[in-house]
């Protein structure tokens, strides 16, 4: 089977999955037959047309991106190079480890009050707080993956005199590729979940936001019109964007 004959498969499969969801949805809708508790996506549908010609659905799902992205590339700018640190040194590894166990369970909930409180209710708090959930996970995927590199290669680069520079770049990061692609795909999952607590908690624009006002306004179809448009933008970049890159990455193994 070719790569587009598979992934005209993947996509099909998902279409039907996601088609069987919404008749599930419309199925419980019916049987309560109250648009106030569950409205069907007969419903929901208009509304997520009429927030996005008044542009308020575009604007905030532009502020929640903006956080997810940044938040993103702060976690993974801090824990790709201390995962690597922590997987090529045991001296390293053996003095992180508690910090690293401490910052795992931290509650999400935590970080993200005490941030707020100790920086301010901002955008850099926010940014921060989202980061700082998604560090510990990232480094101890890429911790895992140093371990698991083959130290022949390192040591015939050593031989042939590559500097420290070309190692890492012609033989560590390779290697590497496959667990980077896994921490960012999960790191995307979760640093939305987060963005998401953070703008209902402090943020004054953004999806979690939105869905804060209408939960104070006991509106359960803007509710759903603003997370499905989110989860539906989340799903896109997963499909089209993270899944592909992390099928490449991996793809060496099985040449």
């Amino acid at each position: 089977m070719t790569r587009a004959a598979d992934a005209a498969g993947r996509l099909a499969t998902a279409a039907v999955s996601i088609a069987g969801l919404i008749a599930a949805w419309s199925l419980l809708a019916i049987f309560k037959d109250d648009p106030t508790v569950l409205p069907g996506p007969w419903h929901v549908a208009p509304l997520i047309v009429q927030e996005i010609a008044s542009g308020e659905l575009p604007r905030n799902l532009a502020a929640t991106l903006r956080r997810v992205v940044l938040a993103f590339v702060f976690a993974m700018s801090v824990g790709v190079p201390l995962g690597l640190l922590m997987g090529r040194s045991w001296r390293a590894d053996r003095w992180l480890d508690p910090w690293l166990i401490f910052f795992l369970n931290l509650p999400a909930l935590v970080t993200i009050v005490l941030c707020y409180l100790w920086i301010g209710l901002t955008e850099a708090a926010a940014v921060t707080a989202v980061a700082l959930n998604k560090i510990p996970a990232v480094t101890v995927t890429i911790r895992e993956g140093a371990r698991a590199l083959d130290r022949r290669l390192d040591d015939m680069a050593r031989v042939f005199g590559m500097s420290r520079f070309a190692r890492l770049r012609h033989v560590v990061v390779p290697q590497l590729a496959p667990f980077l692609a896994s921490a960012a795909r999960s790191g995307v999952s979760l640093i939305w979940k987060i963005v998401l607590v953070v703008e209902f908690l402090g943020r004054s624009n953004g999806i979690g936001f939105k869905i804060h006002l209408y939960f104070q306004l006991f509106d359960v179809g803007m509710v759903l019109a603003y997370a499905l448009s989110f989860v539906a933008v989340m799903l896109a970049i997963e499909t089209f964007l993270v899944r592909p890159w992390e099928a490449r990455a991996g793809r060496w193994r099985s040449a």
